[in-house]
């Protein structure tokens, strides 16, 4: 009887009320408003993963992995033959471990339109150093007169270059897979006429040859001289997210130089389409090519930043060149004691990037070699070499 009476009395007290109690209706609305916002929040967290690790561990102590796996996985974009051929060839060569018999020598690959102005200073640069280098000059348009021993006989087979054209990436990749040859060579270092070494050949080759990666410049621009040049036609292999900008003036490594030289599907979608006059822009080939190619394929293998130094403050079609009123003590100490890698993007905000230049994770001096200098500079640089290329940090 107990239970009957509590029930009549809920019942009465029930009658009573005017009508549904506001709780009633307010707990489903938050519970609701509640689900969706974390619904919305772990969806974007999932599409926008958090960029550093303290975000992760908001959620759980196993790190940002374990948001992704509260949902269902985005499907990948279907590949072509093309790009499962090409992207088995890279990882099989990226895995592949270079081991050299011999002592392992830099490549020098020259790329000049005739002689070389600083031959002698690279001869003084070179000398004493014999089995540690290997030399390579692309002349494109005269043969070379040479005045040192280590360039006499060292062309290689040369085709036309055209500044901002594919034949220039052309000439990049004849000069790597020319070199490739000797399996002694450990590193390849592409150099133009007007390059000079600011450092003397020991420190250059212990800072080469000790480190795993390769100095490709890469950066992220999306103004007209950046983004502004990519073409839909690169779809579906290369999309704009992808597309990078950096100097041609590269240093790699073996295995990056092999899937360079092997390269054919990217490197044509350059070649069809990133060219003067495409679509009302001037793409630039040497200056995305190999920039957005190990953006895609080994974007950590990469250090995002050239070895050698250029200056564009001048904001000028080219960099600022040095006469030999310009080559001084104080010029080269400033530009070796550089240890920071500045990109500014095209857009009107004009951003600033800045990262340190870091060598085996502990931050060093950028650059090993310069540009642009003119050839009057040549007596200038050689009375200096001894003091300034013993500079370092």
């Amino acid at each position: 009887m107990k239970t009957g009476q509590k029930w009549q009395l809920d019942m009465g007290d029930m009658k009573i009320l005017p009508g549904p109690r506001p709780r009633t209706t307010k707990r489903p609305l938050w519970i609701i408003i509640l689900v969706s916002m974390v619904s919305v929040f772990l969806i974007c967290a999932y599409i926008y993963p958090p960029s550093g690790t303290a975000a992760c561990y908001i959620f759980s102590s196993k790190g940002c992995k374990v948001i992704t796996d509260w949902l269902p996985p985005i499907p990948a974009r279907e590949y072509s033959d093309a790009e499962i051929a090409s992207r088995i060839v890279i990882r099989e060569i990226l895995n592949t471990p270079f081991v050299t018999a011999n002592t392992p020598k830099i490549a020098f690959l020259f790329l000049t339109p005739g002689s070389l102005p600083f031959e002698k200073l690279w001869d003084k640069f070179f000398h004493g150093h014999e089995g540690k280098f290997s030399v390579y000059v692309h002349a494109s348009k005269e043969k070379p007169v040479h005045v040192s021993r280590y360039f006499s006989g060292r062309e290689t087979h040369s085709n036309e270059v055209i500044w901002g054209k594919i034949s220039m990436v052309d000439a990049e990749r004849r000069l790597l897979a020319n070199a490739l040859h000797d399996p002694d060579n450990q590193h390849f270092v592409l150099l133009s006429d007007s390059c000079v070494p600011l450092h003397n050949f020991d420190y250059i080759y212990q800072y080469l040859i000790n480190t795993n990666i390769s100095y490709v410049d890469c950066f992220n621009d999306p103004g007209p001289h950046g983004n502004g040049r990519y073409s839909e036609h690169m779809l579906p292999e290369i999309q704009m997210k992808d597309f990078r900008k950096g100097a041609q003036w590269f240093s790699m490594k073996r295995q990056h130089a092999l899937i360079v030289v092997a390269d054919n599907l990217y490197y044509s979608k350059f070649r069809d389409y990133c060219k003067p006059g495409v679509e009302g822009h001037n793409c630039i080939a040497d200056e995305h090519y190999l920039p957005t190619f190990f953006h895609m394929t080994d974007p950590g293998g990469i250090a995002n930043w050239s070895i050698t130094h250029v200056d564009w403050s001048e904001r000028k079609w080219h960099p600022k060149s040095y006469g030999a009123q310009d080559v001084t003590y104080e010029l080269l100490q400033n530009i070796t004691s550089i240890d920071v890698s500045v990109h500014v993007t095209s857009d009107e905000r004009k951003e600033v990037q800045r990262w340190p230049c870091l060598w085996n994770g502990v931050q060093r001096p950028c650059y090993l070699f310069a540009r642009k200098f003119y050839p009057e500079a040549l007596n200038n640089l050689l009375n200096l070499f001894s003091n300034y290329s013993s500079i370092s940090a």
